[in-house]
């Protein structure tokens, strides 16, 4: 049996999500917005993860409590993500939790559907002003990344990383 060169638990560094990447040793933090730029779940990983995998994390660890009594809320009305989330797996997914999705053809994939023909299926739909709503996410990074602990990383550990991390969403829910 083969032994793996990293420890369970996030990738290179001894698991504490950090990896290379086009950067050099960064770390990469995926997480969903709502429409008022609210961080809803974060996930840390290593630099050189690929979005599209953690897509399913990311939605999952989704928790809104009600105002009222019940169940916190773990599905989103809809959703609007980039390219990198364009695959089938990401939208089967999507389509199996019943989520509304904007997320635009990649075009690569767009000219291997066109060159089935009529076996390619329909494109996806597509709405152009449900996705110029998708910065928010962008714009939650851009807050979160207003505290200098998290734009520089300056944590050895991956655990103290994500509860920085997670303060700083704290903060920005208590303001707004």
């Amino acid at each position: 049996m083969a032994e793996s060169r990293f420890p369970p638990g996030g990738g290179g560094a001894g698991g504490e999500g950090l990896g290379r990447s086009r950067g050099g040793f960064t770390t990469k933090l995926h997480l969903s917005a709502d429409g008022r730029c609210r961080p809803l779940s974060l996930v840390v990983t290593p630099g050189q993860r690929a979005e599209c995998t953690q897509f399913k994390p990311v939605l999952e660890k989704i928790r809104v409590p009600r105002l009222g009594t019940g169940r916190p809320r773990k599905k989103p009305d809809s959703l609007a993500a980039d390219k990198a989330y364009s695959n089938g797996p990401c939208r089967e997914y999507l389509r199996r939790r019943g989520i509304r999705h904007t997320i635009p053809e990649k075009t690569d994939s767009q000219a291997a559907r066109q060159c089935k023909g009529s076996r390619g299926g329909r494109p996806p739909g597509f709405d152009e002003e449900r996705y110029k709503k998708r910065n928010t996410v962008e714009r939650a990074i851009n807050r979160l990344k207003q505290s200098r602990a998290i734009a520089t990383r300056y944590d050895k550990r991956g655990y103290v990383f994500l509860g920085i991390v997670t303060a700083a969403a704290v903060v920005i829910w208590l303001r707004t």
